[in-house]
């Protein structure tokens, strides 16, 4: 008696199927190759009588694609957020999104049960294929969240010259794209000694299911500061266009530094000054209108006369400034008052040395 093999010859699609439900772990459900068989054929003998009008007979969709990046604007994740082409089955609702402003990622094994359950031609191109589902968000800065904090304590009795600090510099709230931005103090705690409070916050401040964020942080004393708006070299002189204002802590504040614009006009840096920063008295001074070694006219007035004489100054000075000057003709040194650049006032105990 002789023996023949049998063979079974599986086409290209059907291996790719194979292939794909092996990398799964799926293997438990595939048909065999004979029923897979059966099947190709049963699903060509459908399309060939949708074809010729024949009723009762559904057309098979075209083959779904995955989203890889997505956004979504509401707490639902949907069919077709996941996959293009997925028709009127676009609505089914397959997981929730993740938190506002934030990402959750789909692995394929997941990905392929949930196309599979809801009947989508779908196949990964490979194992690493994943989507990303990213939640709209609106964000509320911490700026808007301290303001609302501080709203909440002057109302309690707090300083409107106070400022709220947030312990976490990073501190922002994320509420979903499609809702208000709004926020509001559900419960709030201050130590008056300490100057420390806890809050908590709830935001979209309308909805009836918000998200609640509790926040911690401190209560500050704040000042204006005077502050240089460009940067002036040594020798400028600082006028009234070149100072701004800016609000400080007090607490951070040395005890040299300037409080008010009258002691910077008019004032010339010793240094050069950086921009919107606390200036310290020892960082301007008064202009230097007399030199050290440089000429000057000497200017004595009486009610019935005015005299000059030509010196030499012995040290440097401001406006208002006592220096010594020496007399050119005399050699006799003197105490004047400097009044502008290369003028001297001599006082009256040493208008001898005049003469």
């Amino acid at each position: 008696m002789s023996l023949r093999k049998s063979t079974i010859t599986v086409n290209q699609g059907q291996g790719l199927s194979i292939f794909l439900a092996l990398t799964l772990g799926i293997v438990a459900s595939l048909p065999s190759a004979a029923n897979a068989a059966e099947d190709s054929n049963a699903a060509q003998k459908v399309y060939d009588r949708s074809v010729s009008g024949e009723p009762n007979e559904i057309i098979p969709t075209a083959p779904a694609m995955l989203r890889e990046r997505t956004v979504v604007a509401g707490r639902l994740v949907r069919l077709g957020d996941l996959f293009e082409g997925t028709g009127d089955k676009r609505d089914i609702v397959v997981a929730y999104a993740p938190e506002p402003g934030k990402q959750g990622s789909f692995d394929i094994n997941w990905l392929f049960r949930v196309a599979r359950a809801n009947g989508l031609d779908w196949k990964p191109l490979s194992t690493k294929q994943r989507a990303i589902v990213i939640r709209k968000s609106i964000t509320i800065e911490r700026a808007e969240i301290e303001d609302y904090i501080l709203a909440a304590l002057i109302e309690r009795g707090v300083s409107a010259g106070m400022n709220v600090e947030l312990s976490n510099r990073m501190q922002r709230i994320h509420v979903d794209g499609d809702s208000s931005a709004t926020l509001a103090i559900e419960d709030i705690l201050y130590d008056q000694r300490t100057k420390r409070f806890t809050a908590i916050i709830i935001a979209p401040a309308d909805d009836p299911a918000p998200s609640r964020t509790r926040v911690t942080g401190r209560v500050i004393k704040m000042v204006d500061v005077p502050v240089i708006v460009r940067r002036l070299l040594k020798g400028e002189i600082i006028r009234k266009t070149d100072i701004d204002w800016i609000r400080v802590n007090s607490a951070q504040l040395q005890r040299d530094i300037i409080m008010n614009s009258a002691e910077l006009i008019g004032k010339t840096p010793t240094r050069g000054l950086p921009t919107l920063t606390p200036v310290q008295v020892s960082d301007v001074r008064r202009p230097i209108l007399v030199d050290k070694g440089s000429l000057v006219t000497m200017i004595l007035k009486s009610p019935f006369m005015t005299l000059t004489a030509q010196g030499r100054a012995g040290e440097s000075g401001s406006e208002g400034d006592v220096i010594a000057i020496t007399n050119m003709q005399s050699n006799t040194v003197v105490h004047a008052v400097v009044t502008g650049s290369g003028r001297v006032k001599i006082t009256p105990v040493s208008s001898m040395a005049m003469n």
